[in-house]
Order: C-alpha cells, then structure tokens, then sequence
C-alpha cells in the first residue's frame, strides 16, 4: 500500500484502509466496499447509483424519490418525458386512448378529457354529427357506409365480387369484398362479438368463435392474443379475475389460498408479508412502518438516514388527503 493510501480514510466512515482490504475508487472518493452502499443500506446493484446533492442513491431509491410517474402505466421515468394533459407520461405510453397509436412525435387533440390522433378526433366529431368520415379522403359519407380494411367507406365503387350487387354491408376476402349472404354461403365462422365473418386465425371460447382482436378480457377489454384468459360465463385476463373472483397477494401477485394478512390497504399471503428490507416476516402483532407501499420492520427503520426520513415524511404529508 503506498504511503498516500496509508494516510487515506473512507469518505463515509473515516476510518483508515488495511493492506488486504479492497478499497472502492468513486470519482476520487475512497470507501470501504462494505461502505460504499445506498442511502437505504443496501449495495448497489452491479455497481450502478445516481448522484444527487452530493448523495449516492440506488436506481429504486432515487426514482421514488426524484422520478416523475407515468400517467399511464404508474412506472417511474428515467430519460424522456412527455408533458400533456396535467401529466408526465413515457414517449411510448402517451397515446390515443380510442386507437393506441403513440402520439409523442404526432401531436395530439383534446376531446372531452381524451387525447386522440387526428383521424379517431376527425371520427368522434363525425359520430357527434350522425356521419362516418372517411380516412382517406377525410370527406363526410353520406350515404350507407361499410367497413373495408378497417376504414368507413362510400359503398358507391364497391360490389360484391361474386353476384355484383352493390354493397352496404361486406366481408373482406382475400382482398377481395363479398356481401354478406354471398360471404355466409362460402361457411366461414361468424365473430361472436362483431357478428362478421372470419378470415383467418380463429378463436375457440365460450361456445363460439372470434376473431383474434375482438377475444377480449370483459373487463379491461383488452385482446389476449394467444396469452391464458379464465372464463366464469365471460372471459377475463388473470389479474381481473383475480380481483373479482379472489384476493391477490400484493407480493407475488398469485391468489391468496388460506390464510391472509390485510394491511397498507392490501391483501398478503401469510409468508410474503415480510420487512422490505431485511425480509425478516411480519404479523400485524409487530410493529412497522411503510416505505414504498411496503412493510418495513422498525429496527430498519430506525437505520435509515435522518434527512432520508424527513424526505418520507415529506412524501407521506403531501399523499395525505387534504381536509
């Protein structure tokens, strides 16, 4: 060890190196390895931490503590962020919420609370009228529409390609359009839910058959695409049977079989209510503190940093609901 380390200290304890020990280099700071630790205890993970007013945080830590949240998916925001509707949001979370197209590079419409993509604003003040407004053209369609690649059309260029009759209703066909009673005699499957003819994958549920994007969870309505649904005389995706049909453990999100602890405004299984910290389990006969939505022990509390505390405190004062 030269004489420079000899005399050195650890920036955080003040204590001098040994020869055998490893010693952490950070932008010039020296530390123990067993020194060089978050604001909560813990080491960073795979060396990474965030620096702020001279302070070193883990990645967790300095996003609930300085992160804005998404307005959608209710994650923290590391890098861009999107500022719209009273809200921050992730590029690729803010989108039109009647198509799903990312609206960050497009720009948005506000209509009755909703951001939307100009064509679904253009198709909302269509409704609003009585009238369909077609994509391509972007005029008012006056007379009977139809639906063709999923866009509102005139009927007037269309016929069907088997008895040529004009079409006010249709089913698409390898590119090519049939009216209904010619497209029922060719015995494709009806969707259960759009009660159109399928072309294509088909889904086998509940007695009848649908078309892959119209299979949806009678809850939040969103497609399967192939994942695990649960049917009790509806279709639901796993987390929304869940929560009609049974408790969920906050923890490791499976339904609660048996026992279960409710606490912090959620249900736990018995062996997942733990101290976040330090893992040691908990039962609502011990006291804790929460920290991050979690139980924590109060010895690991009473560890924690005082101005980390007071920060907390401040998080707790300004969630609290206001009289």
């Amino acid at each position: 060890m030269s004489i420079a380390l000899a005399n050195a200290v650890c920036q955080r304890c003040q204590v001098c190196f040994t020869p055998a020990e490893r010693i952490v280099d950070s932008n010039g700071e020296l530390y123990h390895e067993h020194c060089f630790v978050c604001t909560c205890f813990q080491p960073f993970p795979k060396g990474l931490f965030y620096e702020f007013e001279g302070r070193k945080f883990c990645e967790h830590d300095f996003q609930m503590l300085f992160a804005p949240c998404c307005g959608s998916c209710g994650e923290f925001i590391i890098g861009r962020v999107v500022k719209a509707m009273n809200s921050n949001w992730h590029p690729g979370c803010f989108c039109c919420e009647l198509c799903d197209m990312e609206l960050a590079d497009l720009g948005f419409v506000k209509n009755a609370g909703r951001h939307l993509c100009w064509p679904c604003y253009n198709l909302e003040k269509a409704k609003g009228l009585g009238k369909y407004i077609r994509r391509q053209c972007h005029l008012v369609i006056k007379e009977q529409p139809f639906m063709f690649r999923n866009d509102w059309c005139h009927p007037d260029p269309f016929g069907c390609t088997h008895c040529r009759k004009e079409l006010t209703a249709e089913a698409e066909l390898k590119g090519e359009l049939y009216c209904l009673p010619c497209h029922g005699k060719m015995a494709f499957p009806i969707c259960g839910a759009c009660h159109r003819p399928i072309d294509g994958c088909v889904v086998n549920a509940l007695g009848k058959q649908w078309h892959v994007e119209h299979f949806v969870c009678a809850k939040c309505e969103k497609p399967f695409l192939g994942h695990r649904h649960y049917e009790k005389g509806l279709a639901y995706c796993e987390t929304h049977y869940n929560q009609l049909f049974g408790d969920v453990c906050y923890s490791c999100h499976h339904v609660i079989e048996g026992d279960l602890v409710l606490a912090l405004n959620k249900a736990w299984c018995v062996n997942c209510f733990s101290c976040c910290t330090c893992n040691n389990k908990l039962t609502l006969k011990n006291k804790f503190m929460e920290f991050d939505m979690k139980p924590m022990c109060k010895r690991c509390y009473k560890n924690f940093p005082l101005e980390l505390k007071k920060q907390l405190k401040k998080l707790v004062e300004l969630a609290a609901p206001k009289a």
